[in-house]
């Protein structure tokens, strides 16, 4: 039986380690901060399958010097880290080219429809598929004209045969009381779910891990050493391990690992912020998109969770709570009915790669080292889709689908 660790408490972490011990192999992971610590705990709860196009396009290009004279709104980047961040955000530029952007929507949207397929077949396998709910999107715009911007995008989604639905103002009051008048339009979204809490689920999948036989270990994993036998995954204040075989799903701290590999990808921390209130907040029927704003209002089973927005701040920088603040103040205001009082706020690192796609595939050193990170908005979407694959290559399997637009040595 194949020995893997797995790097990467998260949700991507553990739905691969759950498909390892599925193909027979016994699986340790270990995480800096234990199960559920870093983002797979605070995001907005959706498997958005229907989110095909990427997020480097020129779209947002257009879109984002308005953004960034804005120090509170959906795009920022910290004066002391623009200098930092500046190579990364000329590989983003250039991913937002037509060509770049036709490549990785292909790519992207094997993924989805791969993670779509994996999605309940998992859940059922972990005990997990009662906290799946289909509640549908909304998207929201404030105009014809925000509208029309965006048809381009729906004839893609179209194209591939996803189904939505234009409302008119009148309708999506049907759909969502309680709406402020100044969204004209919207845009329905059936086909998109969520879960009932992304950090329980998680913590589920941790708890389905450990009773199969696996092993959750907290520590700092500092440096990975191969070599013909095997792969020695060393740990600060604590001994070293050994293995077959690694994956590194350490989430947005995934790229220091690689580096003591020689290995150098560009992965950026989008910092996400989001403030949970009561779950009679507000009668929240559907997950809500304000995408002229960057952020979304979600209902949990523990709360509704008001957040989004990319701060481009890297890790060490401390929270700016701030910006939590100003999402949930333009939340009461496009919800005049949402009772903003009784709040918690959360910061979190989304890894992020330029193309906004996912780095899936072996090490350059070694190929006892697979690498699973930089999922960026779609960690949890693309967490199935990517326990698949991760268990294929595990298992010198042929992939479930074509990887190499994926591949981390693509920079």
């Amino acid at each position: 039986m194949g020995q893997v660790i797995v790097i990467g408490a998260g949700v991507i972490g553990l739905s691969a380690a759950l498909a390892a011990q599925a193909r027979g192999l016994c699986v340790t992971v270990i995480d800096r901060e234990g199960p559920a610590a870093g983002a797979s705990a605070g995001n907005a709860g959706a498997f958005a399958f229907t989110d095909i196009l990427p997020l480097a396009s020129p779209g947002i290009l257009r879109k984002a010097p308005k953004w960034l004279l804005d120090p509170l709104g959906p795009l920022s980047v910290p004066p002391s880290y623009a200098l930092q961040i500046a190579p990364w955000m000329y590989r983003f530029w250039r991913a937002c080219s037509p060509r770049a952007v036709a490549h990785s929507t292909v790519a992207q949207t094997a993924m989805m429809d791969l993670s779509k397929a994996e999605l309940e077949p998992f859940l059922a396998t972990s005990g997990t598929l009662h906290m799946l709910e289909k509640r549908g999107n909304l998207q929201v715009y404030e105009s014809a004209a925000e509208l029309k911007a965006s048809l381009p995008g729906w004839q893609a989604r179209a194209d591939h045969g996803i189904e939505f639905q234009h409302l008119t103002a009148a309708e999506m009051a049907g759909l969502q009381p309680g709406l402020s008048p100044q969204f004209t339009h919207g845009t329905f979204t059936p086909g998109w779910y969520s879960i009932a809490d992304p950090k329980l689920y998680t913590l589920a999948l941790a708890d389905r891990f450990r009773a199969a036989g696996g092993e959750i270990r907290r520590a700092e994993v500092t440096a990975l050493e191969a070599d013909d036998a095997g792969v020695t995954v060393h740990c600060a204040g604590a001994d070293a391990l050994r293995a077959d075989q690694v994956v590194v799903a350490a989430g947005a701290f995934s790229h220091r690992i690689a580096r003591t590999l020689a290995e150098k990808i560009p992965l950026e921390t989008e910092r996400g912020y989001n403030t949970t209130l009561p779950s009679d907040a507000v009668d929240l029927r559907m997950q809500i998109t304000f995408g002229g704003h960057g952020f979304v209002i979600s209902r949990l089973s523990t709360g509704i969770r008001v957040g989004g927005a990319v701060e481009l701040g890297g890790l060490a920088l401390p929270p700016n709570y701030k910006r939590s603040e100003a999402m949930l103040k333009k939340a009461k205001a496009f919800l005049p009915g949402l009772n903003p009082a009784g709040g918690v706020q959360w910061m979190g690192f989304r890894p992020s790669l330029p193309d906004s796609l996912p780095a899936i595939g072996r090490a350059r050193a070694t190929a006892r080292v697979i690498y699973a990170f930089g999922h960026g908005h779609l960690g949890l979407t693309q967490s199935a889709g990517t326990a698949r694959l991760v268990a294929d290559l595990l298992t010198d399997q042929t992939p479930a689908i074509n990887i190499t637009a994926f591949s981390p040595q693509r920079f």
